[in-house]
């Protein structure tokens, strides 16, 4: 399986190098389901999606909600199982990464994210 790396462009901060692409109906509908826990500079970025949820999740994760040019919209930290988020008409993909991740990555409402495959 091939990876991507994500960076916070204006801040120059590696997000994650082993995040994995769902981009087909399938890998979109189990995403993590199935995990035990994801370790820091691993996730899942979710294209096209206009929000996640964490129904049958055992970890928490954090959800950034981004929109077609992979700027932050919203960010959520630690997102218990059994919830949504990033519901919204401006949102084109999602990026799920481990709990701590967002503030690690220093990722905030209106940074600019770029994605290399690695």
């Amino acid at each position: 399986m091939k990876y991507l790396t994500i960076r916070n462009a204006g801040k120059a901060v590696t997000i994650g190098s082993q995040i994995a692409l769902a981009n087909t109906f399938a890998s979109r509908l189990f995403g993590l389901l199935g995990k035990t826990c994801l370790e820091p500079g691993c996730g899942m970025l979710i294209r096209p999606s206009s929000g996640i949820h964490t129904v049958g999740m055992s970890f928490p994760i954090d959800v950034v909600a981004l929109d077609k040019s992979l700027r932050v919209l919203q960010v959520w930290h630690s997102l218990a199982p059994f919830r949504l988020a990033g519901l919204s008409l401006k949102t084109r993909s999602v990026l799920e990464l481990a709990a701590g991740q967002i503030e690690a990555g220093q990722i905030q409402p209106g940074d600019q994210l770029e994605v290399t495959v690695n």
